[in-house]
């Protein structure tokens, strides 16, 4: 049997709207998410999807760039590929770990497309049919048509936790912080962990803390049913005089993001858990390696939502599938979308749980009608920065930070 070879690299950026604006210890999602959908066509007619964050010219250029290094390129061929594009040498030049993430999607959606096989499959077959996920809650913004949704105070957030809790079902739940003061967060916080009852909580300030207000915080918390203290501070050497002073698991996305990193922190270890990315990590194969390693060396693992749409969503979902030790619940983003551009629209929660699609491939299909309307509306209103706020211009994010968002400045809480 002829095995596909690849003909065309298509790149469309879209903007989806969230239910109201994300805040974070760098800035904020502005009420949309910006992704590029990518469309990796083969010479037997079967074309892959794949997913990366962010976009525009300059996300639809590089992977136009790509082209002269795949037409011809047997999609089975997916080490080779990982080499012509993300030669670890050249990578010091390019750093095309990202772009590589969303073709190596499309290229295992052909392959299970080809054969006729869900993605999970190809890697050794699902030992769950559904991945957990905790509940993702964030300080808001309100959203700017309606006026709703906005959450600042502890009680904002307890209510939210405890609506998204009856919705979806989650039973753990996780507050991304570092945007107020860390006396007023973990106020919030142990207000929310109260609130939802006897479920597990986790705390992400995205690494704005100093080593000794963590150490604090972390102490602050030790009585609370903590999955993980997530990224308290900043780099391994951080996380490492954190873990000796605090009595919860540290996990990181952003410190143990690659091979070497994995193997400086299993011979001195910093980090409990391992959030592992298919985008930051390169890829579904990549993340499962580092499942691997971590199995090995009885290091946890979570998986780390990066603010997909459906496509990047369903890698998750594979890789979720098929790796024995994945003991904590997911992240995902997910639920605050107000839409997808998969047909069906968005996947629904069960009990907490998302099924993973048992379609040949990722298990996806492109919604053209989706796709032209979000890259349309992406053409008319522009991206936006991911490190600024869109209240507090003149505000950089430190690290560690000292200048905190005011929770009763006008326009930040209702009066």
């Amino acid at each position: 049997m002829k095995q596909p070879r690849i003909t065309d690299i298509r790149a469309t950026t879209v903007t989806v709207p969230l239910h109201a604006p994300l805040r974070h210890s760098n800035g904020a999602h502005w009420g949309r998410f910006v992704r590029t959908i990518i469309e990796v066509e083969t010479d037997v007619g079967i074309t892959g999807l794949g997913e990366m964050g962010g976009g525009g010219e300059s996300a639809e250029m590089a992977f136009r760039q790509l082209k002269s290094y795949l037409v011809g390129h047997n999609p089975f061929e997916l080490e080779a590929m990982r080499f012509k594009i993300c030669n670890p040498t050249a990578s010091l030049y390019n750093n095309r770990t990202q772009l590589h993430a969303a073709l190596e999607f499309a290229c295992i959606d052909i392959i299970g497309k080809f054969l006729n096989v869900p993605a999970c499959d190809l890697f050794g077959g699902k030992v769950r049919d559904r991945v957990p996920f905790a509940s993702y809650l964030f300080f808001t913004y309100p959203n700017e048509k309606t006026g709703r949704g906005e959450i600042t105070t502890a009680d904002d957030l307890s209510k939210e936790a405890i609506k998204l809790k009856k919705q979806y079902g989650f039973t753990s739940h996780k507050l991304k912080g570092g945007v107020f003061h860390p006396d007023y967060e973990l106020e919030a916080f142990r207000a929310m962990a109260h609130a939802v009852g006897p479920d597990s909580v986790r705390y992400d300030p995205n690494a704005a803390l100093s080593v000794e207000a963590a150490i604090r915080f972390g102490h602050a918390i030790e009585d609370l049913n903590n999955d993980y203290l997530e990224d308290p501070t900043w780099g391994l050497n951080g996380m490492r005089r954190v873990r000796e002073k605090v009595r919860i698991p540290l996990a990181t996305n952003t410190v143990v993001i690659n091979f070497e990193q994995l193997a400086t922190n299993v011979r001195d270890p910093a980090v409990d858990v391992i959030l592992l990315d298919t985008t930051f990590w390169g890829g579904i194969r990549s993340c499962i390696k580092a499942a691997g390693v971590c199995e090995t060396f009885q290091t946890g693992i979570a998986v780390h939502s990066s603010g997909e749409l459906g496509i990047q969503l369903a890698s998750m979902l594979h890789m979720g599938a098929v790796v024995p030790n994945l003991t904590f619940k997911a992240d995902a983003h997910y639920h605050h979308l107000v839409d997808d551009v998969i047909e069906g629209g968005l996947m629904p929660y069960q009990n907490g749980s998302i099924a993973v699609p048992t379609g040949p491939g990722l298990g996806v299909t492109l919604n053209r009608d989706k796709l032209k309307q979000y890259a349309e509306l992406y053409q008319s209103i522009g991206g936006y920065p991911y490190d600024r706020d869109p209240r507090r211009p003149d505000w950089f994010a430190l690290v560690p930070n000292e200048i905190w968002a005011d929770p009763h400045a006008t326009g930040y809480i209702k009066k």
